[in-house]
């Protein structure tokens, strides 16, 4: 045994048993399903179409409107991922389990907000609006690869609770 492992209190799982049923239950747990993945193909599609304008100066208008469509759908899955929150957790936001991604998606939040300002309002030129579109976009990386990490961390927490010596199951009583 590592010195890690000996010192090291269990990780509680993610979902109580309750909230692992609402979960199950809710259909916002499929909206967020089929949201996640079209969101990322929107983000590389605008990724793409950002970076070839900074690149070439070719394609102002359909990258500004790809960043404008990434943003909505970033709404979109926010909304209905605050909707979901509530439905498995009680809060719309800042649930303990997801506390850390839901400040995180603040950031990102803000920062496709800015370049929604700053294109409204043109204070920042076409080139200045690309950059900040591109800081967004790092963020929704950083803040998907932290919803990944948590799916993960269900999984396993179902893998565990679901082995047949029920180490997990004993635990959680």
């Amino acid at each position: 045994m590592t010195h890690r492992q000996s010192n090291s209190a269990p990780r509680p799982p993610l979902y109580t048993p309750e909230e692992r049923l609402r979960r199950d239950a809710s259909p916002w747990t499929l909206v967020q399903g089929i949201l996640a993945p079209i969101q990322f193909v929107v983000f590389l599609v605008s990724l793409y179409l950002v970076l070839r304008y900074l690149a070439t100066g070719e394609g102002e208008g359909i990258a500004t409107v790809s960043v404008v469509v990434k943003t909505l759908v970033l709404y979109t899955i926010m909304i209905t991922g605050a909707i979901w929150e509530k439905v498995v957790f009680g809060r719309y936001l800042f649930a303990p389990a997801f506390f850390w991604e839901d400040v995180f998606s603040m950031l990102v939040l803000a920062l496709h907000t800015a370049y929604l300002v700053a294109l409204a309002t043109q204070m920042v030129d076409v080139q200045g609006q690309m950059l900040l579109a591109l800081a967004a976009y790092a963020t929704y990386v950083i803040n998907a690869g932290q919803f990944l990490i948590k799916l993960r961390a269900a999984r396993l927490d179902a893998a565990r609770r679901d082995r047949p010596d029920g180490a997990l199951a004993e635990a959680a009583e």
